[in-house]
């Protein structure tokens, strides 16, 4: 070996002249001789952190601190590796690597208020929202002034389930930062799941022009398009500034990954499902029959998971259903991307969107030649300059007649929605053990109280008042939506007694206790969707009324599609005098049922091997199509 002190003028002269990285080297050749010597194991670790080898340079000051535990430069050091180290796992995805660091940290620095709420956002993205409202809830402690801490806790305590707590949050973060502009659309959304409406015209206004005026404006798209008065133009450009915000810069580094396609010709083409819920979750009881219906002569289906095995029996079918399954819930975006692109898939269908737990940054890198958004997200997902995120949105033309609302090329089905024919039904129960009165007219509606508007519900309490012997049958989706309908309904001179609250059950109890129900009144701007499938399964009449939007025409296409005109109206005036209409006309209503079940009995609405051929044809036609223009 060198005499060291040769060595160590080396190391000295490269560190003058700049050259960390092979003062670095020199440095820990000398360290290799005397491994117990404090000065070195600074000089290298401060070295690495200067080469941003921050892994590196945190095992140093560990050992600093094993060897001198009072040494709070090493201690400031490692806590800065660490934090560094951290914030680079969150941008990349390796979200347990953010939350060994940042715990690592605490233990440190526990009066550092960052740090408890970078720890908190990496619990979250880990699925661990109570550690993570344990996490923010110190960082509050730490800090009561910090607007993005509040903004974050009320989204682990909406997780929770914890509403009222999160409204709570939200605000206290609009009042530190009125500027704060994904707070107030969360807020909004969540007064929407309780049914508080007071204020929620003004608060949409508001957020109107933001979506128009304030590009930079982060507002959920999805909480938007579940919000009254908000056109299709406006959706997309909601939807088209979430986009440009959280994907331009994926899109840059998908054109440096350069991924190459095989446009061979091939026996089969790849189909790849992406989605956050294969397991016991409404999307399951759409597709789960079609996954299964593919002709794999022509195709081969890849499921890529990225949610929690649930254990239930229908997350085992659905693992059964696909060719392989592939749970990708531990890889980040790019290393997600790219398993899918090695695996030569063909065509990427993304069932999510951007709905809870979305993970749209996996299409972005472009991992597969076309890209298809479908069914999770009642919309367009928008462009990034100018260019679509997805090739292709599957619709038909009653949920979109105008291409110009959406930023995808338009793939027509004949109906948008698939429906499994395999529901489970249970056993038939009494109207008493549905808390419903004996012999009265029972309205239902059993869609998510975020989907019930003032509009609606006064529309529904005009109705109870001219049929004295009606009740309205609801989903109780939270106690304090409850609460606050019960209070509309007296503030609009019904007794509070005649809302029936159902509780949330299995869904083959739950399709049983449909047999129950007169007439399901569909809600708007947001349709019922899966519930209307639901309805229509078990031979309910299904109202509804067609908006402007795409997610104010999903019941409108499923009722089209068994022919059930009778059941479809253009305004809430014309939907009220249905209502009222089969309501106080029993015979009229006895028609429809009858009708309704003759049609279904024809329709192909619960035909997934039929809805099968359709779509592959439609998958085999953009294939062809993208051969031929590559």
């Amino acid at each position: 070996m060198q005499n060291v002190n040769q060595i160590l003028a080396e190391a000295q002269s490269a560190e003058l002249e700049g050259n960390a990285s092979l003062a670095l080297q020199r440095y820990q050749q000398i360290l290799l001789a005397h491994p117990n010597e404090l000065n070195l194991q600074i000089i290298c670790g401060n070295l690495c952190a200067k080469l941003q080898r921050f892994e590196e340079a945190a095992g140093y000051f560990r050992r600093i601190l094993s060897a001198s535990n009072k040494s709070s430069d090493a201690r400031k050091a490692l806590c800065y590796a660490l934090q560094e180290l951290g914030n680079h796992a969150q941008i990349n995805g390796n979200y347990a690597q953010s939350e060994a660091c940042y715990e690592e940290i605490t233990q440190h620095q526990p009066s550092n208020a960052a740090y408890w709420y970078n720890l908190g956002n990496a619990q979250r993205e880990l699925g661990k929202p109570q550690a993570a409202l344990a996490s923010f809830t110190q960082s509050l402690k730490l800090n009561l002034n910090d607007a993005d801490a509040f903004n974050n806790l009320g989204n682990v305590q909406r997780e929770l389930g914890l509403l009222d707590k999160a409204i709570a949050s939200y605000q206290k973060a609009l009042q530190l930062n009125p500027s704060l502009h994904h707070a107030l659309a969360h807020l909004m959304h969540q007064k929407q799941h309780i049914c508080d409406w007071a204020g929620l015209d003004e608060q949409i206004e508001q957020l109107r022009g933001l979506v128009k005026n304030d590009p930079s404006a982060q507002i959920s798209p999805f909480a938007f398009l579940a919000m009254p008065n908000t056109t299709a133009a406006e959706q997309k450009q909601c939807a088209s500034n979430w986009t440009q915000s959280c994907y331009a810069n994926l899109l840059e580094t998908s054109s440096m990954l350069s991924f190459s396609y095989n446009k061979k010709p091939k026996k089969k083409l790849k189909i790849g499902y992406l989605s956050v819920d294969f397991r016991l979750h409404p999307l399951a009881f759409l597709i789960t029959e079609l996954i299964e219906s593919h002709d794999r002569k022509q195709f081969e289906i890849i499921a890529y998971s990225y949610g929690v095995d649930d254990k239930t029996p229908a997350r085992k079918r659905l693992e059964h259903a696909f060719d392989q399954f592939v749970d990708i819930r531990h890889l980040n975006d790019l290393n997600a991307a790219k398993k899918i692109h090695a695996n030569n898939i063909d065509i990427l269908v993304d069932l999510t969107g951007f709905t809870q737990s979305s993970r749209t940054g996996i299409v972005a890198f472009k991992p597969a030649p076309i890209s298809i958004n479908w069914l999770g997200f009642p919309g367009t997902m928008g462009e990034i300059n100018g260019e679509s995120l997805f090739n292709y949105l599957l619709a038909d033309k009653t949920i979109a007649p105008n291409s110009a609302d959406f930023s995808e090329q338009l793939l027509y089905l004949p109906c948008y929605q698939p429906n499994d024919s395999q529901r489970p039904v249970g056993k038939p129960t009494s109207k008493s053990a549905q808390n419903l009165p004996g012999n009265s007219f029972v309205f239902c509606c059993f869609n998510q109280t975020f989907k019930i508007s003032a509009e609606v519900f006064a529309v529904w309490m005009r109705l109870l008042k001219q049929v004295p012997d009606s009740v309205l049958w609801l989903l109780e989706c939270n106690a304090w939506a409850k609460t606050n309908l019960q209070r509309e309904a007296e503030n609009a001179g019904i007794d509070k007694n005649r809302l029936i609250f159902a509780p949330r059950v299995a869904i083959a109890e739950h399709l049983a206790r449909h047999a129950h129900a007169d007439l399901f009144l569909d809600t708007l701007p947001y349709n019922a969707h899966t519930t209307a499938s639901d309805a229509l399964f078990m031979h309910l009449p299904l109202l509804t009324c067609t908006g402007e939007t795409f997610t104010s025409r999903v019941a409108t296409s499923l009722l089209q599609s068994v022919n059930m005109p009778e059941l479809i109206s253009n305004s809430l005036q014309e939907y009220e005098q249905k209502a009222l209409q089969y309501a106080q006309h029993p015979e009229k209503l006895a028609q429809i049922k009858q009708k309704l079940r003759l049609e279904l009995e024809k329709s192909t609405l619960f035909n997934p091997t039929q809805f099968a051929r359709d779509l592959e044809q439609r998958y085999l036609d953009i294939w062809a199509n993208y051969v031929i223009k590559t």
